[in-house]
């Protein structure tokens, strides 16, 4: 068992609406070494790597993320000294790296399945980060476990459902062209904040888009998040996409969660849309 199966009984009442802590056994795992990283990022094609400069503020216009000058492997093989923070995408596309992603996820399936349905798009992503290295505040489109491997971090989760925080126009922006994952952050967000401190061995399981940022220890940190769909993530989409056409005719459709019925109907019309358009 990777995940330590009480944690997971926990995990069961908390998915897919809330944050769970939970404990995995990957701690020294040598697909999880600077070795072996190195040569995966050197492997994967070039969309799947992305890293830049480690020192960022939280508030990072996406624009303007300043590059380290470094190839992928020499930032992951000099990560303790470079100031960088990376991520290796999609690393299912490695045979042994998919053995162990679809091994977390199989472990958790009969928890999820129940609650959410199948399962599918599953994804995983390896995160290298120099000491002190800044993910900026942002959020996915995902259901994610993510798994301290190496060193620590702070991670600081915010409720998406507080408009002071996010607006169903940031909401339906991120599905659309016009959104990215990176978010406007304010200091006074911090009165909502829920900090996790996360050391090897932790594991935190994030709603889809749940506002967060994250903050590197005074080690180099290697965490693993392992991901997948659902139908309720698709409806999620679906419904601040079809929101988003309302809006941009001049209506002004109520926030989620406030006529069910109503919101059926978008989620209905939005599929049928993307049905036609195929």
């Amino acid at each position: 068992m990777t995940f330590n199966a009480p944690d997971v009984e926990e995990f069961k009442s908390c998915y897919p609406g809330k944050l769970a802590t939970l404990r995995h056994d990957l701690i020294g795992h040598p697909l999880f070494e600077i070795t072996r990283l190195t040569q995966l990022a050197g492997a994967l094609p070039s969309q799947s790597v992305e890293y830049n400069a480690g020192d960022l503020p939280v508030s990072q216009d996406p624009a303007k993320t300043p590059m380290n000058g470094l190839s992928a492997e020499e930032t992951v093989r000099r990560i303790a000294e470079n100031n960088s923070w990376m991520v290796l995408k999609n690393i299912e596309q490695d045979a042994e790296y998919n053995e162990i992603l679809n091994a977390c996820l199989g472990e958790i399936e009969p928890t999820v399945r129940p609650a959410t349905g199948v399962m599918y798009k599953r994804e995983g992503f390896v995160f290298v980060s120099s000491p002190g290295a800044v993910t900026p505040f942002h959020m996915d489109p995902e259901h994610n476990i993510l798994m301290q491997l190496r060193g620590t971090k702070t991670f600081r989760a915010y409720p998406d459902s507080a408009d002071a925080i996010i607006t169903d126009e940031q909401h339906e922006a991120f599905y659309g062209d016009r959104g990215h994952r990176n978010l406007p952050y304010r200091e006074e967000f911090e009165k909502y904040a829920q900090a996790f401190e996360m050391t090897p061995g932790d594991a935190l399981y994030v709603p889809v888009k749940t506002p967060h940022w994250v903050r590197v220890g005074d080690d180099v940190s290697i965490s693993l998040s392992i991901t997948w769909r659902s139908n309720a993530s698709d409806r999620e989409a679906r419904l601040r996409l079809g929101n988003a056409w309302l809006r941009a005719k001049g209506l002004h459709p109520p926030a989620p969660g406030a006529s069910p019925l109503r919101d059926g109907v978008v989620v209905f019309a939005r599929r049928v849309t993307e049905r036609l358009a195929r």
